[in-house]
C-alpha cells in the first residue's frame, strides 16, 4: 500500500466518523455536550498536522549529514573535466 493510499484510507475513515457525528447520525447526551469541540476540530487537526510537518522538515534539515568526502571527490572530478577539457580546446 503506498503513503497516498495509507493517507486517503485514514482522512476518509476520520471524515466519515466526523460526518456522521455533525450529521446527527449518532445520538448521544455526550455528543450533542461537545457539538462545539467537533466542528471545531478539522481544524484543530490541520494546524496540529501543519506544526508536524513543519517540524519535521526543519528536524531533517538540521540534522541533514554533510559528506566530506563525497564532496573531494566531486571536486576533484571537476577539476579533472575542467583539464580534459581545456586539453580538447574549451576556453572560458
Amino acid at each position: 500500500m503506498t503513503k497516498l493510499l495509507e493517507w486517503i484510507s485514514v482522512t476518509s475513515a476520520v471524515f466519515a466518523v466526523w460526518y456522521s457525528l455533525v450529521g446527527g447520525y449518532v445520538k448521544h447526551k455526550l455528543i450533542e455536550e461537545n457539538m462545539t469541540l467537533i466542528l471545531v476540530s478539522p481544524i484543530v487537526f490541520v494546524i496540529l498536522f501543519g506544526l508536524y510537518a513543519v517540524t519535521m522538515v526543519l528536524y531533517r534539515v538540521f540534522t541533514f549529514n554533510n559528506c566530506e568526502d563525497a564532496a573531494k571527490e566531486l571536486q576533484a572530478e571537476i577539476i579533472a573535466a575542467r583539464k580534459d577539457l581545456h586539453e580538447k580546446g574549451l576556453r572560458w
